[in-house]
């Protein structure tokens, strides 16, 4: 069986998006793409429903992008007990409270007991700090952890 892995909306906005002039930005966006190829053979890929809606905002040629590349990927539920820990998240601190939908990828991600959650947010979830800070906190509570990382990190392993 291989490993669940709930993809988080900015994976497929870098994988989506037309190649930026920033360095790291573009950078970003070619290891999304070698990631993209190589990982339905060797993960389990999910999203939410929230990554679909997400996926649909902003400009519309983009949006269609995203939600093309989104059209054969597996769906987790947002059950109540996934909202409820997003709820406590806030609640406790682990995640801003200006950052509800943040709250939910991790909750999604937990209650579904995937593997690995793959972001490049690392504001809120793949930054050192705010990993380390929500695996500290999801263990407090008793949650699944996901392990947080980006695709490069993934791809290496």
């Amino acid at each position: 069986m291989k490993p669940l892995v709930y993809v988080e909306t900015s994976v497929i906005s870098y994988l989506t998006a037309r190649t930026s002039s920033h360095l790291v930005t573009a950078a970003r966006q070619a290891w999304t793409s070698e990631w993209w190829e190589i990982a339905p053979s060797h993960w389990d890929l999910r999203i939410s429903e929230l990554v679909i809606r997400e996926a649909a905002r902003g400009d519309s040629q983009a949006a269609q992008r995203r939600l093309a590349a989104l059209a054969s990927m597996a769906i987790v539920e947002i059950t109540e007990e996934s909202q409820i820990l997003a709820a406590r998240l806030i609640e406790i601190g682990a995640v801003p409270a200006s950052e509800p939908e943040d709250a939910l990828h991790i909750a999604v991600a937990s209650v579904s007991n995937a593997e690995f959650l793959v972001t490049w947010n690392f504001a809120h979830l793949a930054g050192p700090g705010a990993k380390m800070k929500l695996q500290n906190h999801l263990r407090e509570i008793g949650a699944h952890i996901p392990m947080l990382t980006t695709p490069e990190e993934l791809m290496e392993s």
